[in-house]
């Protein structure tokens, strides 16, 4: 009897014991997982109260962690005034947001025709081709801006917004490209089969039965293809020249400058006035860009 009530108070303790390490690991990881987010979120925070700071307080040297005194000035500064340098960053956000959607719905619409052509198109070395056209996408920026400003230069497009479409198209098709050919294979050949038999070409098809079911795809390429064209400063910077055709990451850099005095705030609520679409678009459909991410993962 009492070798069976000590073999048991054993059993009891390393369960004890086995569940305390559990919540001791499990504490850990929440905690190094904790002080990650924290140490990412940090140099957001830090650019959100500065451009919360007056120019005053800049000029004193205020640096606490908490905002203190709350002031919009320098978010309507940015919108609604022009720099000193000529800068109007109204202006600016509305050229980014031209050419990132233009860039957007081309990308869209050729990678759509491209990758589902890929995926039913029965040729050789087709996985080398698609590594290939994935393999562009990495090419250098800065290797690409010389050939480019000298070929825009001979065809008059300098300062002009086909510039930066054109060469973002280089960097957003192939990776669209790529990731709707490997999703539209996933999708069954029979559905467009069905369709042709019954009458349809094969762009009704495409477009009544692939598209609807590659929506999680099409979504994710058209985020992609935005954040590219959204966020470029190398390429605006080589090809833009007059401070009305700049776009939102190139007014920055001189948003805040005066002859005497760095205006950081007004350059931090810049920069956050450009994250909250990219952030807005990430939070609100992140259930779609995990699905097309995922999708075909799993047969």
């Amino acid at each position: 009897m009492t070798a069976i009530t000590g073999f048991a108070n054993r059993v009891r303790l390393d369960g004890w014991q086995a569940t305390q390490w559990r919540i001791a690991k499990r504490t850990g990881f929440y905690l190094l997982i904790t002080l990650f987010v924290l140490a990412s979120l940090f140099p957001f925070y830090w650019m959100v109260i500065t451009s919360l700071r007056t120019d005053s307080q800049l000029a004193n040297g205020t640096t606490t962690l908490l905002p203190g005194h709350i002031s919009f000035g320098s978010y309507k500064f940015d919108i609604t005034q022009t720099s000193a340098t000529g800068i109007s960053f109204g202006r600016a956000m509305l050229n980014s947001m031209i050419v990132a959607l233009s860039t957007t719905a081309v990308t869209v619409v050729i990678s759509v025709l491209a990758g589902y052509a890929l995926s039913r198109t029965r040729i050789r070395f087709k996985a080398t081709i698609l590594a290939f056209i994935l393999l562009t996408s990495f090419f250098p920026v800065l290797a690409i801006v010389g050939p480019l400003f000298n070929a825009y230069s001979h065809v008059h497009l300098i300062n002009n917004y086909f510039a930066l479409i054109i060469t973002y198209l280089i960097y957003t098709l192939p990776i669209a490209t790529w990731f709707l050919a490997n999703f539209c294979s996933q999708i069954p050949h029979q559905l467009e089969e069905a369709a042709v038999v019954d009458g349809a070409t094969r762009l009704q098809a495409l477009r009544r039965i692939i598209l609807p079911v590659a929506v999680p795809g099409i979504f994710t390429v058209a985020i992609l293809a935005f954040i590219l064209a959204w966020n470029d400063f190398a390429f605006a910077l080589a090809f833009m020249r007059t401070s009305n055709m700049y776009t939102a990451p190139l007014a920055i850099v001189n948003l805040g400058h005066s002859q005497f005095q760095v205006f950081y705030n007004r350059m931090d609520a810049a920069v956050v006035l450009i994250t909250l679409p990219v952030a807005l678009i990430v939070i609100f459909a992140q259930r779609r860009i995990i699905s097309g991410l995922t999708a075909g993962a799993i047969k």
